[in-house]
């Protein structure tokens, strides 16, 4: 299996793994730039924790090119409150999909990962020799742990096998078509709804679970596409390689810009009984940036564009709430 690069989308077929989710629905509108055919299946079709399912597909309609972005996602109080899904049907999800890739001969496979895979304390900016190098955050241990098995994967087949098989680590995403679930959906996402909701009843305060004080970093599932079609093209390599957009902001400033976003003119209240999670998040996007790449998007035109997206979409059926999403889905 060759591992060249630079290497041509043109003329290749395209499996979009997790197509509609906000990953994966982002990657699609990227390919459609691309001269390639995109692949899609859905889980009434395939679903991609079964073995034999993945293996019978993926023989039948021979991909070249495998984006794994396939996965069950959420925030903190759907990690702590079902860890035996999140390490389970991740864990399935890339095995059958990075094994069935190498058997049919997938030419190139990008793995999506996760930000919460370096350790709870790890340096900051996270670079990527910081994996393994400590505890991991207890509220997202399980999905990070199968994160971390899904890189290795892909490193053990290059490994052994040559396959071609990078993993990109997206930080913190916001953007079209997110779960926008106050519940199980992720805190950028969770709040854009709860401020618009407060602002509609007239409300004159939000609580937040936390103090405000955390750091994160968040990139706009617009830029993380681009990203991951530029890594496709020009990365080859058993080193994973962060995908971020160098920019972190606290949890009460991001309550903050989406208030001023949103329009809300009330106040914020914490609720310190509840975790808050991460004390800072921010990857080292060092290694993307000297190949040339960096996020176009600043964070308020992210988030200003999310927003008439979901108010666009309410009382549509585009917008993703309870049920929690099913694993091709995420």
């Amino acid at each position: 299996m060759t591992t060249d690069v630079p290497f041509s989308l043109e003329g290749k077929r395209v499996w979009v793994a997790g197509h509609r989710g906000m990953a994966g629905s982002a990657i699609v509108r990227r390919l459609e730039r691309e001269p390639c055919e995109i692949l899609t299946v859905g889980r009434e079709s395939v679903d991609l924790r079964r073995q034999a399912e993945v293996e019978d597909w993926m023989a039948e309609t021979r991909p070249d090119v495998v984006f794994l972005a396939a996965a069950l996602v959420g925030g903190i109080h759907a990690n702590n409150s079902r860890p035996a899904e999140f390490i389970y049907e991740n864990l399935a999800i890339e095995t059958n999909v990075i094994h069935a890739a190498r058997t049919v001969g997938v030419r190139k496979l990008v793995f999506l990962g996760s930000s919460c895979i370096y350790p709870r304390l790890a340096p900051q900016p996270m670079r990527e020799e910081a994996l393994l190098t400590g505890p991991l955050e207890p509220t997202n241990e399980w999905y990070a742990i199968a994160k971390i098995a899904g890189i290795r994967m892909c490193q053990a087949y290059r490994r052994q096998y040559g396959c071609d098989f990078i993993a990109a680590m997206p930080t913190n995403l916001y953007g079209y078509g997110d779960n926008f679930d106050v519940a199980q959906g992720h805190v950028a996402a969770a709040l854009m709804v709860r401020i618009h909701r407060a602002k509609e009843e007239g409300a004159d305060s939000v609580v937040l679970w936390g103090d405000g004080s955390p750091l994160r970093e968040f990139l706009f599932v617009e830029d993380l596409a681009d990203g991951l079609v530029f890594l496709a093209k020009g990365y080859s390599g058993e080193p994973h390689v962060n995908l971020g957009s160098g920019h972190e902001i606290s949890i009460r400033g991001l309550a903050e810009l989406l208030a001023e976003v949103i329009g809300y003119r009330g106040g914020f209240r914490f609720d310190t009984s509840k975790p808050n999670g991460t004390p800072r998040k921010i990857m080292d996007g060092g290694r993307l940036a000297a190949m040339g790449w960096t996020a176009p998007t600043p964070l308020r035109e992210g988030f200003a564009r999310t927003y008439r997206w979901y108010v666009d979409n309410l009382g549509s059926g585009t917008l993703r709430g309870l049920p929690p999403p099913s694993p091709n889905d995420c």
